[in-house]
């Protein structure tokens, strides 16, 4: 094709997603959106700069007329994503595709981003299997078992998450530079299973990612635009919900609302991300922004309790859906108690969530759909959703989202530890292939790297002093216990060698450098295949 060139292998069955019309298709959307892309992702370079010399974040004061503009609302619920209550998450293998649609959570969100490794294979053969899985050709038998659909009227709704606005797609160049994977994904997607979506009496639905800016939500507001008009399909049809995922998200969320009003779906409350971004955001500006160690760093912590009550309360106010966290547990078939004590916080969690007003909250597993949609089904009852509750009693301030110095918890040795440990298991995994991997009993993804990694280097850079040992946390320090760690890893049945020196190679130069990386996955991708 005229300027487009894919460098990836030509492996079974990509001719039927990598078709020229498919490719003349998203072709158009580089070419038409690229440029202003890369001009936001300047713009969030430069509000880094702000905020790294002093600045603030706050509510924009140039759009306080749509903050205080009462009249206008987002798109009615589209059909199948009316009742939200469970939502499962997971990569597009075709296992998972087949497990999460039958897992009777009401919609899966089937990811291209934090739970997916950017394999070549794994992009294109993702889309095969959404495409298969609309078609019901997707039953397929492994190991003596067999993996096939339920009807139709019984499997979740489908919802993609494609990747953010700051990676690209290596084995695709248009003109010779590399695709955006925001705009590869979705119009892969859009171009192959819009109309068959729209078949089913549902239609295309997306998750987006890692926004920072209302500006980023026009961008792809436009997009949806010129996607539906570019192939016929109503004007409307496409609905996204957003992922506050970000630190200046937090501050523009009606705006962001309010730029996707005809295409909103909602919006949901993504925590490691967001702990993630809060560290990112104020990395220069020494402990008025540290946090302990992750595991002690929960909801109801004054500023993260800040960011979700108003998340419900703007959502609501705008008709649009409110959805609720991860729970991240792996139910274990061998040992009981760690199930007893795990599940008895899924449910304290679940049931916060359906207290302050959430309309639904996310799984990572199949044997969490059940405990999440009693909990749900207890606050609904027969109603599916929560929109009428309009949480007019909340008033968050820019002061309570940005109070992360009142958040109670400790640094520890052994806090340091297991985020070493997790995220050079997880990196070994995604470098491997796997972007969804079970490490102790919980599912992590990309999200939980990027936590780990960036509160060793927040450590460091504030010689912070360990609360069970008294050590100071300084590289030197993270460099022995990185090697430790290995060493125990080492130890455990199908290690594999070369992808963990892989891993702890790229793991200290995102979480020692003085350099702050802004996202692992750059580098991490630049070595894959």
């Amino acid at each position: 094709m005229d300027g487009v060139e894919i460098t990836g292998p030509r492996l079974d069955r990509f001719d039927e997603i990598l078709s020229p019309e498919a490719l003349t298709f998203v072709a158009t959307l580089q070419r038409e959106f690229d440029g202003r892309r890369r001009e936001l992702l300047e713009a969030r370079q430069a509000r880094q700069a702000e905020l790294s010399s002093g600045g603030t974040l706050d509510f924009l004061p140039e759009t306080k007329a749509i903050r205080e503009d009462e009249a206008w609302r987002v798109a009615p619920p589209a059909p199948g994503l009316v009742d939200r209550r469970v939502e499962i998450t997971g990569p597009v293998d075709r296992k998972m595709t087949v497990n999460a649609l039958n897992s009777g959570a009401k919609v899966w969100l089937a990811d291209f981003e934090d739970a997916n490794s950017p394999l070549w294979e794994n992009v294109v053969n993702g889309q095969l299997n959404l495409r298969d899985a609309l078609d019901r050709t997707i039953d397929f038998e492994t190991g003596g078992k067999r993996y096939a659909l339920r009807p139709d009227d019984e499997l979740a709704t489908v919802v993609v998450r494609p990747r953010g606005w700051h990676l690209t797609e290596k084995h695709v160049l248009v003109d010779g530079a590399p695709f955006s994977a925001s705009l590869f994904d979705f119009g892969l997607y859009f171009f192959h299973c819009a109309r068959r979506q729209l078949d089913k009496g549902r239609g295309p639905y997306f998750y987006l990612p890692k926004m920072e800016s209302h500006l980023e939500a026009r961008l792809w507001n436009d997009v949806f635009t010129r996607a539906q008009e570019l192939l016929g399909v109503p004007y409307g049809t496409i609905r996204a919900t957003v992922l506050i995922e970000t630190y200046p998200a937090a501050f523009e969320m009606e705006e962001i609302l309010y730029e996707l009003r005809d295409h909103s779906a909602g919006l949901n409350a993504g925590r490691w991300d967001y702990l993630f971004s809060v560290i990112k955001k104020f990395r220069t500006r020494g402990r008025e922004f540290l946090l302990p160690e992750r595991n002690a760093v929960t909801m109801t912590a004054p500023f993260m309790r800040a960011y979700t009550e108003l998340l419900v309360r703007t959502c609501h106010r705008r008709g649009a859906h409110a959805i609720g966290g991860m729970a991240a547990f792996i139910p274990s078939r061998r040992d009981p108690e760690v199930n007893k004590v795990a599940l008895e916080k899924v449910r304290a969690d679940k049931t916060r969530e359906s207290g302050d007003g959430f309309d639904g909250s996310w799984v990572a597993h199949p044997d969490l759909v059940p405990i999440c949609r009693e909990v749900f089904d207890s606050v609904l009852g027969d109603e599916p959703n929560q929109l009428g509750r309009l949480r007019e009693d909340v008033s968050v301030s820019a002061g309570e989202l940005l109070a992360v110095a009142e958040t109670p918890g400790d640094i520890t040795e052994a806090g340091l530890r297991n985020n070493v440990d997790v995220a050079l298991r997880y990196l070994a995994a995604w470098m491997g292939g796997s972007g969804a991997v079970a490490i102790h009993n919980l599912m992590e993804d990309a999200a939980t790297a990027e936590i780990s990694r960036s509160q060793i280097w927040q450590w460091i850079h504030n010689g912070i002093e360990l609360a069970d040992t008294g050590e100071i946390v300084t590289r030197e320090m993270a460099e022995r216990v990185i090697a430790e760690e290995l060493a125990k890893i080492g130890e455990q049945p199908g290690f594999d060698e070369p992808l963990y020196r892989q891993a702890a190679e790229l793991f200290r130069e995102v979480a020692l450098d003085d350099d702050f990386a802004e996202f692992l996955t750059l580098p991490a991708y630049a070595r894959m295949p």
